[in-house]
C-alpha cells in the first residue's frame, strides 16, 4: 500500500528501466498526486480532487532545471534523458507547451546528446498546442493499457469516464511517431479480478496497436508498491509472449 511522491520540481537523476539515467521534471504539486487518471497501480497513490491547485510556474521550472543541469555538467555527470513525469499527468499544466520549449533550449545548451521524454496518458492531445509540443520532443511516451473501455476504466479510472476510443483518436495526431507504453497487471480490486494480460484483453489491445502503428511499444508490469495491495506482477514469460505478438505486426518492442 505504501506509495511515494516526488517532492521537487526537478528531481534525480534516477536510473529508469526504459530511459537510462533520467533527470525528472514534476509539473504537479510536490505534496499530492494530481492527475485526471487514478490508476490502480500508480506508485504515487490515488489522485486527489483539489480546488485552487498551485502548480509550479514556468519561470521556476526554468530556473530549477538550469541550476540542476549546471551542477551535473560541472561534475561531468552523464545524462540520457530529461523526463516529464512526477506526481500526475504533466500535460494538464497550463504552461506545458511553453515549458517544453524552455526544456529543449536548456537541453541543447547543456546536454545536447540527452533526449527530452514525456510520460503521458494522452488525454490532453485534444488540445492542439499540447500535441504540437509533444511532437517536438524526442520521446513522447503515451500510455495505453487496454483496448476496450471496460478494462480501461477498471485499470486507469479516468475521472471523466471517457471511452478508450477517444484516447486512440487523440493518439492519431502523432501519425505513428510516438512510443506506446503499456503496463500489464493482475489481481483483485473491489472484489473483481482484473487481468489486462489475458488473451481476450490482449486481442482487443492489439487491435488498437494495429490502428495506431507506433514507432515502439514498451511492455512492462508493476515494479513498486501500488495503492491496491492485491495486485500482482504479470510474469516475465507472459510479457515476452505479448511482445512477440507486437513484433509480428512489424513494430519494435521493448519488454522491461
Amino acid at each position: 500500500m505504501s506509495t511515494f511522491l516526488f517532492h521537487n520540481t526537478v528531481f534525480g537523476p534516477i536510473f529508469s528501466r526504459r530511459l537510462g539515467i533520467s533527470l525528472g521534471i514534476n509539473l504537479l504539486p510536490s505534496n499530492v498526486k494530481y492527475c485526471n487518471f487514478s490508476c490502480i497501480y500508480c506508485e504515487c497513490g490515488w489522485s486527489q480532487k483539489i480546488k485552487n491547485i498551485q502548480l509550479p510556474k514556468r519561470n521556476f521550472v526554468y530556473s530549477e532545471l538550469k541550476k540542476r543541469l549546471c551542477e551535473l555538467k560541472e561534475k561531468n555527470k552523464p545524462l540520457h534523458s530529461i523526463t516529464f513525469a512526477g506526481n500526475g499527468e504533466p500535460t494538464i499544466h497550463p504552461e506545458f507547451a511553453k515549458i517544453i520549449d524552455d526544456v529543449i533550449e536548456l537541453r541543447n545548451e547543456y546536454y545536447p546528446q540527452a533526449l527530452v521524454s514525456v510520460l503521458s496518458n494522452a488525454t490532453m492531445l485534444k488540445k492542439k498546442e499540447v500535441c504540437e509540443a509533444l511532437k517536438k520532443t524526442d520521446k513522447p511516451i503515451m500510455k495505453l493499457d487496454a483496448g476496450d473501455t471496460a478494462t480501461f476504466h477498471k485499470i486507469n479510472q479516468p475521472l471523466s469516464k471517457i471511452p478508450v476510443e477517444k484516447i486512440v483518436d487523440n493518439l492519431k495526431c502523432f501519425e505513428g511517431n510516438f512510443i506506446m507504453q503499456s503496463l500489464f497487471v493482475r489481481g483483485y480490486y473491489k472484489n473483481e479480478y482484473i487481468d489486462n494480460s489475458n488473451p481476450e484483453a490482449i486481442e482487443k489491445w492489439l487491435e488498437k496497436v494495429k490502428i495506431l502503428q507506433p514507432q515502439e511499444v514498451m511492455i512492462y508490469t508493476i515494479a513498486r508498491d501500488t495503492p491496491v495491495e492485491t495486485l500482482e506482477k504479470v510474469p516475465q514469460e507472459r510479457l515476452q509472449e505479448i511482445g512477440k505478438l507486437v513484433e509480428q505486426l512489424g513494430i519494435k518492442t521493448l519488454v522491461v
